[in-house]
């Protein structure tokens, strides 16, 4: 049994002309089988529920776990307030958390921070979640179907290329920040235009992941962009979120 609980607002109470804090992501939540995955979700401006708009979907890194639905904001909220992206992409925008004590993908993990991303595979207990999130989301009215986009940094990032190989069909286009996956799997989503970002001095998830998973996007004919650089660490997002070809590359994408 699953069911989406919700805290109850005034419409006038979070679609602020000027919303430009946190607090204007609203706090929700998801619950199935008794696993919880909080949610913060953040409105259009001047949100009306009789227009269609876009959804972007954006996952965290394993530092930002937890349930206290406040971490997963730490990281790309700033640049979904910022007005200018208010401005020229309304869109709904969604932020879940991922629990302590699971991850977004499915990956074997070593003290050495070894990855051993696995080809397939059950879902995570994070990923049961978000997908049945996810089925329940696709059922509101004011969501264009045909633009629902994804993006994640580590971790994140990693859960996106899993997101996308259980959903290829569902999103227009996404984008991963020093994230990583076994390269058979990139067949699975390789119908989905794709941005890899990655650090070139990357000590925490090797920058080879996003380069191998290009290399297979190039062999498979697919539609991507590969974005280094060369000297940034695993902190490579503050350089991919301040690209400015980002979100008009993204959500000039429709599905077919």
């Amino acid at each position: 049994m699953k069911k989406i609980i919700l805290i109850v607002f005034l419409w006038t109470g979070f679609l602020s002309l000027n919303a430009q804090t946190k607090s204007d992501f609203v706090k929700t939540s998801f619950v199935m089988n008794g696993d919880t995955l909080p949610v913060r979700i953040l409105y259009p401006e001047n949100f009306d529920p009789s227009k269609k708009y876009p959804l972007m979907i954006f996952l965290h890194g394993s530092g930002e776990r937890g349930n206290d639905n406040e971490k997963q904001l730490i990281h790309g909220s700033k640049m979904f307030l910022d007005p200018d992206f208010r401005k020229q992409f309304p869109a709904v925008v969604i932020f879940p958390q991922c629990s302590n004590d699971s991850y977004w993908t499915n990956v074997k993990i070593t003290k050495k921070r070894n990855f051993d991303f696995q080809k397939g595979g059950k879902p995570t207990i994070a990923m049961k979640l978000l997908l049945g999130y996810l089925e329940d989301v696709e059922k509101l009215n004011y969501l264009d179907h045909n633009r629902f986009y994804l993006g994640g940094l580590s971790m994140g990032g990693m859960g996106t290329y899993e997101l996308l190989r259980r959903e290829r069909h569902t999103f227009a286009a996404a984008f991963a920040i020093c994230g990583g996956d076994n390269v058979k799997n990139v067949k699975k989503y390789k119908i989905v235009p794709l941005w890899l970002f990655h650090g070139g001095k990357d000590d925490v998830v090797d920058p080879q992941f996003t380069k191998n998973i290009a290399q297979e996007l190039e062999k498979l004919k697919a539609e991507y962009k590969l974005t280094i650089y060369p000297n940034a660490n695993h902190n490579s997002w503050d350089s991919a979120f301040a690209e400015k070809d980002l979100f008009p590359w993204l959500f000039s994408h429709k599905k077919d």
